[in-house]
């Protein structure tokens, strides 16, 4: 299952496209929505369970893998799911939804058979579905509800891409109907990211959606995560490593949004960026993009003055 700061970001997922899910799992649609999860009398609770209207209804179970223990997951699925079935007297089909590669296992089959030994025959046989995010093309989580674009960016994207992907679900919250649920889509965009991309990556690109810093939820992740990393700096004495590779992933970021923008990145202005030693002057450059006509233009503008009025290199 997936843990903190996951749980609350995929249970905002759900609640926001309840609707979403039975059509990516390629189950029968019909009006959709959340019922309790709850079986702590014996083996805890599900990530989260959905009743589907359909004659006759069934539920939809969905489990949320991002962590090392998912050679463990069909024995807890096939037990959550009797048990939900217990609970609810309805059929339930359950669907693992593993967010990264990490996260994956041989064991995460689609079938769990039980037989005796000697014995070609299971006695007994428990089929589940299971959706690797980063196999689905970012285009099936853009065109689907408002509870599935967070996946986008952790799609089967390169990038490259990354810059493109944040413009079209931007684009999806504009509307009016969904202004209200944007902190939340993008406060799980951000936790997601986590998952395949540096924070300061995520940050950068992310950077300038106002609806994002509303968060409350998003708000907490990043003051948790902040603390988490003076605290790991202090203890394990590696400041200089620590701001060596903030630089080098803010230089990567910068890249991946620029790119976008200016074009490819040439080999000049490439040795150029590489010289800059200075966070605070890679914001200012990450601030200039939008006046810009090309990567040469944006160096040149960044670069301090010598005494003489000339610019000299970045530093």
């Amino acid at each position: 299952m997936a843990g903190k700061p996951f749980d609350a970001t995929l249970k905002d997922l759900v609640e926001c496209g309840p609707d979403d899910w039975p059509v990516l799992a390629k189950l029968p649609a019909a009006p959709t929505r959340i019922v309790d999860a709850d079986i702590a009398t014996v083996s805890g609770a599900g990530d989260k369970v959905l009743r589907v209207e359909t004659n006759p209804p069934y539920l939809l179970h969905l489990e949320f893998l991002s962590g090392h223990d998912s050679a463990d997951q069909p024995l807890l699925l096939h037990k959550r799911n009797v048990l939900l079935e217990e609970r609810h007297r309805l059929a339930v089909c359950t669907l693992a939804v593993v967010l990264r590669p990490k996260a994956d296992s041989p064991q995460l089959s689609g079938l769990r058979q039980r037989m005796f030994p000697g014995e070609t025959e299971a006695y007994h046989s428990f089929r589940y579905q299971v959706l690797r995010v980063w196999q689905i093309p970012a285009a099936t989580f853009l065109a689907g509800g408002l509870g599935l674009l967070p996946l986008a960016p952790i799609a089967a994207v390169t990038e490259s891409d990354l810059p493109g992907i944040i413009g079209e679900i931007e684009k999806r919250l504009r509307a009016r109907r969904w202004r209200r649920a944007a902190p939340k889509i993008w406060a799980a965009a951000y936790v997601l990211m986590g998952l395949r991309y540096s924070a300061e990556v995520a940050g950068v690109l992310l950077r300038g959606v106002v609806s994002m810093k509303e968060s409350t939820t998003y708000q907490a992740i990043l003051r948790e995560g902040l603390e988490e990393g003076r605290q790991k700096g202090m203890k394990e004495g590696r400041k200089e490593g620590l701001k060596e590779g903030a630089l080098s992933e803010a230089k990567r970021a910068l890249v991946i949004v620029g790119e976008h923008r200016l074009g490819v990145l040439d080999q000049d202005s490439r040795s150029l960026l590489e010289s800059i030693q200075k966070i605070e002057r890679l914001e200012e450059l990450m601030g200039r993009l939008d006046d810009a006509a090309n990567w040469r233009e944006l160096l040149a503008q960044a670069a301090p003055r010598r005494g003489n009025g000339r610019r000299r290199p970045p530093s």
